[in-house]
């Protein structure tokens, strides 16, 4: 059945709560839902698991560790994605290390739920992609879906799993619509997928820019060049065999994503391959990323900042030519 990306988030929450009565859901005017996806959670589950939290991300991140470490099993919802900075401390000092530091002898099973990426024009306190910060915490998984069925499908499994988790929703898809399955399924974390078969380059991405690489390789595919387009789904722990993989039968590998060039995520895709794919490939592996400025408010200026549709042909045309 064909939903909305945020409906399927939704779904992800009521069906998980249902599931395990010790999952809570707490954050800034969730009860409201600012976000939809929170929408209706609080008149089904009632004030005790669905809990507004002052404007204090830091508190409100360290007492999901709390509640994670002691039997039950949050979601905290801290909105924007820059916001975790706020959160730095609780998620990359206490979260991530506590399990290691116990010995295993307890669990911190608490999943981070925020929105991040470019979108509508927000500028750069909520709009800024910060995945790659979270990607070198250790000991935290970091999901970003690209469509309604992995996002409910990989929410699931974040809820369910006994590490902390950062789920990051892109902003600008929450009004897309896809088929999403009626039936009780979820989407192991660490596992990408091939969203379009190619021979040519493999374009490798995450959240909104797979739609974008998406887009860019059809257009590319009416002037003889096929594009294969690998969603990795889960950027820590990421399918790095998947991509390997794509390689070894493309020859050409492109990471596109709006981050930013310095420690960006693409960097560590292009180095991985350049380490363990090189005689595989017929050219430099390469990366397309954002512009290193502060998101602007400006929607013209917004889209220059990150790669397009223009860019990533561009780009691939550059390389098939090499």
């Amino acid at each position: 059945m064909r939903k909305y990306y945020i409906r399927a988030v939704q779904e992800a929450l009521f069906e998980e709560m249902a599931r395990d009565d010790t999952t809570f859901l707490m954050g800034e005017d969730v009860r409201i839902g600012c976000f939809a996806a929170t929408r209706g959670l609080c008149q089904e589950f009632g004030e005790e698991r669905v809990i507004d939290t002052p404007i204090s991300e830091l508190a409100v991140a360290g007492a999901g560790v709390g509640a994670a470490a002691t039997g039950s099993r949050p979601i905290v919802d801290l909105m924007f994605g820059q916001f975790l900075m706020l959160a730095y401390d609780q998620v990359s000092n206490q979260a991530n290390a506590m399990r290691y530091m116990f010995g295993g002898q307890t669990k911190v099973p608490i999943t981070y739920l925020v929105q991040n990426g470019t979108g509508p024009c927000v500028g750069p306190h909520h709009s800024n992609s910060v995945h790659p910060m979270f990607m070198n915490i250790p000991l935290v998984k970091v999901v970003m879906p690209s469509c309604p069925k992995d996002a409910k499908g990989l929410l699931k499994s974040s809820i369910r799993d006994d590490n902390p988790v950062i789920f990051f929703n892109h902003t600008s898809i929450g009004g897309m619509k896809g088929e999403v399955p009626e039936s009780e399924f979820t989407i192991p974390l660490g596992k990408g997928e091939i969203k379009k078969e190619g021979s040519d380059i493999t374009l490798c991405a995450v959240g909104l820019m797979v739609n974008t690489c998406l887009k860019a390789a059809a257009k590319l595919e009416k002037e003889g060049i096929h594009a294969e387009v690998v969603d990795l789904r889960t950027l820590k722990p990421w399918d790095k065999e998947l991509v390997l993989e794509s390689v070894r039968k493309t020859g050409r590998f492109l990471a596109v994503d709006e981050s930013y060039h310095t420690c960006g995520a693409g960097a560590e895709w292009v180095a991985t391959v350049a380490e363990e794919g090189f005689h595989d490939l017929k050219c430099p592996a390469s990366r397309l990323d954002g512009v290193e400025i502060p998101i602007p408010f400006s929607p013209a200026l917004q889209k220059y900042a990150v790669p397009s549709v223009e860019t990533i042909q561009a780009k691939v045309k550059e390389m098939i030519q090499k």
